[in-house]
């Protein structure tokens, strides 16, 4: 697929986006950029074989600038990540793709945007813009999930889904080495090494460069809150643990001299005279109703229970 950057995309030939004076956009998959790369006049040759692309970056070269983007399943919604190459000059911007993924952000481009001064260097913001679009939502709803874990911990913490706990926090990790990595990419482009964008319009990589940098904060907060999830889920077992505690030495504390006054009166020995009183065994059920109500009263008053 080859487009024009005019006030919208427009979809165009291959012959038309060579010879046009508009930037272009053209989305390629590797066969056909081993094939075409030199219509391009770009002066590389480098394998985007995208299998191989692990990570979102940029690299400048002597008459292009080239890298790969690499975007996690957390922002995608699919079932694995999502990559493909890039490569581009001061004329335009040829992605490699496999899939399509790229062509995808590019068609809700043209679908969704309208510029009054386009250029090569709005359309990369729009791009780049695509590509964190529902970001900060998903940064709500992991919120929203992890306020309501947190309910779970404080109600009964045996019964809280710390396993969800976990599954967020590794995805907020995902997420964080995603933006360090845009933050490098949108700091490459604001240099322009290469002087390939309008210096006027570096100021759409600087605003990126802002989105992605609130990103990252918002998710090292996020972060920060999963692990605080992991310190309250366990404070409050090792409450609920000495509650028990507590209750199992009260337990002991008061059948301890019950104990001793069942060992005492049971040595069998001849001369008890309380063994033979008419009296000893009431007298001994009402001494241990005593013990029982005066240490419970005991500990009420200490409030250990």
């Amino acid at each position: 697929m080859y487009y024009l950057i005019k006030n919208t995309l427009e979809e165009c030939s291959a012959e038309q986006c060579h010879d046009a004076d508009s930037p272009y956009v053209a989305i390629l998959t590797p066969e056909q950029w081993l094939e075409q790369n030199e219509n391009f006049d770009m002066g590389i040759d480098f394998d985007m074989n995208s299998d191989d692309i692990l990570t979102t970056k940029a690299d400048v070269n002597y008459d292009s600038l080239t890298g790969t983007f690499c975007l996690p399943v957390q922002s995608t919604g699919s079932e694995t990540p999502e990559s493909f190459s890039f490569a581009l000059d001061e004329t335009g911007i040829v992605f490699i793709d496999q899939g399509k993924s790229a062509l995808n952000i590019v068609k809700r481009i043209k679908q969704n945007k309208k510029w009054r001064k386009p250029s090569l260097e709005r359309f990369l913001y729009d791009f780049l813009e695509q590509i964190i679009h529902n970001d900060l939502q998903l940064m709500q709803l992991y919120e929203r999930e992890l306020n309501d874990i947190e309910k779970e911990i404080m109600e009964n913490a045996e019964d809280a889904h710390m396993q969800r706990n976990n599954e967020i926090r590794g995805d907020i990790r995902d997420l964080r080495i995603h933006y360090e990595q845009l933050q490098d990419f949108g700091q490459e482009l604001e240099e322009n090494e290469n002087g390939f964008f309008n210096e006027e319009n570096l100021r759409y990589f600087h605003m990126f460069s802002n989105r992605v940098d609130r990103l990252y904060d918002a998710a090292t907060h996020l972060r920060d809150y999963t692990i605080q999830l992991n310190d309250l889920y366990q404070s409050q077992l090792d409450v609920k643990q000495n509650r028990i505690m507590t209750v199992l030495t009260v337990v002991t504390t008061i059948f301890m001299p019950l104990t001793l006054i069942a060992g005492w009166y049971g040595m069998n020995f001849k001369y008890m005279p309380e063994l033979e009183s008419r009296l000893g065994y009431p007298v001994i059920i009402g001494l241990s109703i005593l013990i029982v109500v005066g240490s419970l009263t005991f500990f009420k008053i200490k409030k250990i229970l």
